[in-house]
């Protein structure tokens, strides 16, 4: 007892000096009035203020904030648009002139929520107002950089900066969206029909590619052939020939009657003919007469083949 009435002025120093500190958290700014006048700001960290004299009248989050928006605008064509979006603002930065309009611009921070929402939903009502409803759906990155465009120099005023703006929904009235999906779902039969149309004249021109293919190759295999069968006659008549001849003049070397070959020749088609026939009816003049006028004629044949090699000689 003897040491407070002895100390007390130590212990009121304590007290005054313990009023006049505080705590400024990270992230945050604490603006310092005096007597009701802006004075300073206090940075995150230990302070020391005035005791009883200066007075925090608001600490100011610098980290970035959301909210939610939903709102509705008209098209130009009269189709009611509903938006549901985030946006995402924050202070500008910690200088000192930056967190002073944060501070005394807006009352609270329901003001400003207030008028900057406003702000953001009349940016894009004014937007949407230009544009027909068909076009609002491709155009949400327009409606971005529309708004921000719009807003920015607000913003800066006020100390604030807008992050970002997401257009997470947009939707129409129940007869403009159905009517929507039932020009989509024409659209897409009628893409459905001419991609059919398109793959069936497609198989339908390689199908005849192919036929016309076929029959081309069909015609020089049937071409090659016949040449091939021909050649093939004309060498076997050339080596009938040349073997006839041999034998020929063979016999008349030896002095043999060259008809006898003409009648083994005569014998062996008739023999040939009744073994390969098949069944095929083939009409022959058997008789002595007619294997004489047969032999004439091969004869004849043989002659005029002889001259025609004379001839070429000479």
């Amino acid at each position: 007892m003897e040491f407070l009435i002895h100390f007390w002025w130590l212990i009121v120093l304590v007290v005054i000096i313990s009023s006049g500190l505080l705590t400024v958290n990270q992230g945050t700014i604490a603006v310092i009035i005096m007597f009701g006048k802006y004075q300073r700001i206090l940075l995150p960290g230990l302070r020391f203020k005035i005791p009883f004299i200066e007075q925090i009248y608001k600490r100011i989050s610098i980290q970035n904030r959301s909210v939610e928006l939903e709102f509705q605008a008209v098209t130009i064509d009269q189709a009611n648009v509903y938006f549901k979006s985030m946006l995402l603002y924050s202070v500008q930065n910690s200088d000192e002139e930056t967190v002073k309009k944060v501070a005394f611009k807006f009352i609270s921070d329901k003001d400003l929520m207030q008028a900057l929402i406003r702000t953001v939903e009349g940016s894009i009502r004014a937007f949407v107002a230009t544009k027909k409803q068909a076009e609002i759906l491709t155009a949400r990155r327009e409606i971005v950089d529309y708004v921000k465009e719009q807003i920015d120099h607000s913003l800066e005023e006020w100390g604030y900066h807008l992050q970002d703006l997401q257009i997470n929904d947009i939707t129409f009235d129940k007869a403009v969206m159905d009517s929507m999906s039932k020009v989509v779902a024409s659209n897409n039969l009628k893409a459905a029909a001419e991609n059919e149309g398109q793959a069936l004249l497609i198989t339908k021109t390689k199908s005849a590619e192919a036929e016309g293919n076929a029959i081309k190759i069909s015609a020089e295999a049937e071409k090659e052939a016949a040449r091939l069968r021909g050649q093939g006659v004309a060498l076997f008549r050339e080596e009938v020939a040349r073997g006839m001849s041999q034998a020929a003049e063979q016999m008349k070397e030896a002095n043999l009657d060259t008809n006898v070959i003409l009648f083994s020749m005569w014998t062996e088609a008739i023999k040939n003919f009744a073994e390969l026939g098949s069944g095929n009816v083939i009409f022959l003049d058997g008789s002595a007469e007619g294997m004489d006028k047969t032999m004439k004629q091969i004869i004849g044949m043989m002659k005029m083949k002889e001259k025609e090699g004379i001839g070429h000689k000479g």
